[in-house]
């Protein structure tokens, strides 16, 4: 996501300059032609003063954090201590309440948020099915199932995405993310209660109260791979409001592995 949010201002005549966050950051040696700092978590202090140096205007932000900084090791300067208390609150909220206050102080600095969605739209989810495989209509009771469960837990800021194989919810995100929501799904087909159960999808949507700007759903090749290996039919996003990374392999990895992959909206799952 990084990558195609840079290319794409580069080819519109700007000049991104880029804040790597060190251990986040797939690949740092992408970046190298790239302005950039690399930063830690725990700089998230100097953050504001840095990109105020650099000129910046506009931020989007791009790209998955694994884990929050740890509050008594952030460094901060005399100008950012006064933002301690908003930041140590939402750091113990879920990540809809940590990136709304972290928008929240940019543009009260000055600095306009923009959404990836608003610079690569190109990337975010079609409706319909992308796949030649099509869900059953035993695989939409899966999706439904797991779209219902992944509003809830959306609606509580705790994950996007849920498992639902046999018609009900049997896994939910949580703070490990999709990737490990997967991972614990593959051990699932031993429990007893899904002996013998087939099939199942993976839906990711966003959370009823989103924050637009950052962290909108996003699946890509992995994601098919690991849904695969859990035994899963197929996966289901959010049309329009998800974004399908690696767009064209994402979708040949499906068709390779035999998955649907479906880009929903409410009346789909409503019906």
């Amino acid at each position: 996501m990084p990558l195609a949010v840079i290319r794409t201002l580069s080819a519109h005549s700007a000049d991104p300059f880029v804040i790597l966050i060190d251990g986040e950051a797939d690949d740092p040696a992408s970046y190298g032609d790239v302005d950039h700092l690399v930063i830690t978590l725990e700089d998230v202090g100097l953050l504001l003063p840095q990109l105020k140096k650099a000129g910046v205007k506009r931020l989007v932000m791009a790209g998955s954090v694994k884990r929050r900084p740890r509050l008594r090791a952030v460094r901060w300067t005399f100008s950012t201590l006064k933002l301690i208390p908003r930041i140590a609150g939402a750091i113990s909220g879920g990540d809809d309440r940590l990136l709304r206050t972290l928008v929240a102080i940019m543009e009260a600095d000055g600095i306009t948020v923009v959404g990836a969605h608003e610079v690569v739209p190109d990337l975010l989810a079609p409706r319909g099915t992308l796949t030649r495989v099509k869900p059953t209509k035993r695989d939409w009771n899966d999706i439904k199932a797991a779209s219902e469960a992944a509003i809830a837990i959306g609606r509580l800021d705790i994950g996007q995405a849920a498992i639902a194989i046999g018609g009900r919810a049997v896994a939910l995100e949580g703070i490990e993310g999709t990737e490990g929501l997967l991972e614990r799904a593959i051990g699932l087909r031993d429990h007893g209660r899904l002996a013998g159960k087939r099939r199942g999808a993976l839906v990711k949507l966003c959370k009823p109260d989103q924050e637009m700007r950052a962290d909108l759903p996003a699946i890509g090749p992995d994601t098919m791979d690991q849904a695969h290996a859990a035994g899963l039919a197929g996966v289901a996003v959010d049309s329009g409001r998800s974004f399908i990374l690696e767009f064209d392999a994402t979708i040949a990895r499906a068709d390779e592995l035999g998955l649907y992959l479906v880009g929903l909206d409410a009346e789909d799952v409503r019906s």
